[in-house]
C-alpha cells in the first residue's frame, strides 16, 4: 500500500462520509483510519487502495444468534460469487485496475467461519469486523479503483459515484440471499460451538462425524490446511467402524442427530496405516476441530476441544527445559539438567520439551504425527542409551503420567508404540478400519520371534 501522494488519505473522512449507498452505510462509529478505513494509491501507482466499513440491515432472526458469524460468512460468499455478475462490485476483485491479481484475495472463497488462531486473517471471512450485532451486519469492503490523478472536484465526484454504487450493490446482494440458508448456517455455527461445549461432560476432546471429508485442496491464499477448502474430485467421505463404538450426539442448532467417532479422554489413540493413506491429513482435521466450518467444507461436524498441542522434532534453543520425563542425563553441548536444560537443542530434546509441557499444562489433546516425530523419542533401539526412556516405554511402565491428556498418534512403522494404543483406527485405501490392539500385539509378537530367528539363522554356520 502507498502512502497518501495525491492527499487521498487526507481527504478520506469528508468523502466516506459522502457516500449514499441508501440502506448501506458507511459504519461511522467503527472508522478506524487506516486500518479499516482507507483511500490510498497503490505502490504501482496505478489503483486507489480502498478500505470502508459498512453497516447493513442484518438478516432476519440473527440478532442475538450464538451461530450468527454462520449467516455473516453466507452473506460474504454470496457477495463475492456476485462479483463477475453485478458490475458494480467489481472494485472489491480490482475489476478495471492494471493488475486486479491484487485484490484476489478479496474474493478468495472462505468455509472458515470461526477460530481460536490467527489464521486466514487477510481474507474476508466472518471477524470482528465482519460480523452481526444489536446494530447490524457489519462488514468491511476492500478493494481497488483505477486510480484516476489526485482528489479533485472531477476524481472525487467519481470515486464517491463508484463508492456508492459499491454500497448498494452490496446491499442488494446481501439482502437476496434465501432466508432459508441463512437460518441453516446459523444453526450449522451453533451446531459446532454447542458440541464443542459439551464434548469435556461427554469425556470426550474430538467428536469426527460419519461423512466427515478431511482431505483439503490448497491454493495460493489458503496454504494452510486450517483454511484451506475441501478436496475436489474423489473425496472418501470417513465413517466410523463399528468396532470402534460409534456414539450419537445430538446437535443443539439443528436438532439432528449424528453418529461418529468420540476420542475419549485420557486414551491413547492410535491412528495407523501405510504411506500416502491420510493419517496426517486426518490429523490436521482434527486440529482444525478447534474452528467452525460452513456448509461444503468437509470438516463442519469434525469438532475438537479448544487447547489441542502438537510435538514435532525440531532443533531449536533451549531455556530451562524439563525434559526429566524422558531423558536422565543431558547429552553433550547442554548445560544444567534434565529439569532446566540449555543450550541448542536436538529434535528429540525439543519434542521431549513440548510432550512434557503439555502433559504439565494438562493439556486435552496431545498430537504426534511420526513423519514429523524424532522416532527415537517414541520407541526404543538396540543402539538407544538406557539414559533415554522412549514414549512407548514410559506408556507401558508409568501410564500415570501422561495425567489427563489424551494422546492421538499417526504411525506406519512405530510397532512398539503401537502396542501401547487403547485403541487402533487403520486406515487402508483411504477408508477407516478397526484393529484389535491384542491382535495387534500378538501380530507384533509373531514378527519379532520371526526376526529372532532370521538373526539367530545368520548367527550359524552358513549364515548370510
Amino acid at each position: 500500500m502507498g502512502g497518501s501522494e495525491g492527499s487521498w488519505q487526507a481527504e478520506a473522512g469528508r468523502i466516506v462520509a459522502a457516500l449514499d449507498g441508501g440502506r448501506a452505510r458507511v459504519d461511522l462509529e467503527r472508522l478506524r483510519p487506516p486500518v479499516n478505513t482507507y483511500l490510498v494509491r497503490s505502490l504501482d501507482k496505478t489503483a486507489l487502495r480502498f478500505s470502508l466499513p459498512l453497516l447493513l440491515t442484518p438478516p432476519a432472526g440473527t440478532v442475538g444468534h450464538p451461530g450468527a458469524d454462520g449467516a455473516v460468512g453466507v452473506v460474504i460468499e454470496v457477495i463475492k460469487s456476485a462479483v463477475p455478475l453485478e458490475p458494480a462490485l467489481g472494485p472489491i476483485a480490482g475489476i478495471g485496475t492494471e493488475h486486479p491479481g491484487h485484490c484476489l484475495y478479496n474474493v478468495e472463497p472462505v468455509t472458515l467461519i470461526a477460530s481460536p488462531s490467527a489464521i486466514g486473517t487477510d481474507l474476508w471471512r466472518p471477524d470482528d469486523g465482519n460480523r452481526i450485532d444489536a446494530s447490524g451486519l457489519h462488514l468491511v469492503v476492500r478493494g481497488a479503483l483505477p486510480y484516476m490523478g489526485p482528489p479533485g472536484p472531477g476524481t472525487e465526484r467519481e470515486v464517491t459515484e463508484r463508492l456508492s454504487a459499491l454500497l448498494e450493490a452490496v446491499d442488494r446482494v446481501a439482502s437476496r440471499v434465501p432466508a432459508g440458508e441463512i437460518a441453516a448456517a446459523c444453526a450449522l455455527s451453533l451446531d459446532q460451538k454447542a458440541l464443542r461445549r459439551s464434548l469435556p461432560g461427554m469425556g470426550l476432546v474430538t467428536f469426527i462425524a460419519d461423512g466427515t471429508r478431511p482431505a483439503r485442496r490448497f491454493t495460493r491464499f489458503r496454504g494452510h490446511h486450517r483454511i484451506a477448502g475441501p478436496k475436489e474430485g474423489v473425496h472418501i467421505p470417513f465413517r466410523c467402524p463399528q468396532e470402534l463404538d460409534p456414539i450419537e450426539v445430538e446437535l443443539e442448532g439443528s436438532g439432528r442427530v449424528v453418529t461418529g467417532l468420540g476420542l475419549r479422554r485420557r486414551e491413547v489413540f492410535a491412528v495407523v496405516g501405510s504411506n500416502a493413506e491420510g493419517k496426517s491429513t486426518l490429523l490436521q482435521a482434527i486440529v482444525a476441530g478447534q474452528d467452525d466450518h460452513a456448509a461444503g467444507d468437509g470438516r463442519e461436524l469434525l469438532i475438537s476441544v479448544n487447547g489441542v498441542v502438537g510435538a514435532e522434532a525440531n532443533e531449536q534453543e533451549l531455556v530451562g527445559a524439563d525434559v526429566s520425563l524422558f531423558f536422565r542425563s543431558l547429552p553433550p553441548g547442554l548445560s544444567g539438567d534434565p529439569r532446566a536444560a540449555y543450550g541448542r537443542g536436538s529434535g528429540s530434546l525439543v519434542m521431549a520439551e513440548k510432550i512434557q509441557a503439555a502433559l504439565r499444562a494438562a493439556a486435552p489433546l496431545l498430537i504426534i504425527d511420526e513423519d514429523r516425530a524424532a522416532t527415537n523419542l517414541l520407541v526404543p533401539g538396540c543402539l538407544q542409551s538406557g539414559e533415554v526412556t522412549p514414549l512407548s516405554t514410559l506408556l507401558a511402565t508409568r501410564r500415570q503420567a501422561v495425567g489427563e491428556t489424551t494422546i492421538l498418534f499417526a504411525a506406519s512403522s512405530l510397532d512398539i508404540l503401537i502396542a501401547q494404543a487403547d485403541r487402533i483406527l487403520l486406515l487402508s485405501g483411504h477408508e477407516a478400519q478397526a484393529l484389535d490392539p491384542l491382535e495387534f500385539r500378538r501380530r507384533l509378537e509373531s514378527h519379532l520371534d520371526r526376526v529372532r530367528e532370521l538373526l539367530a539363522a545368520r548367527g550359524r554356520p552358513g549364515g548370510r
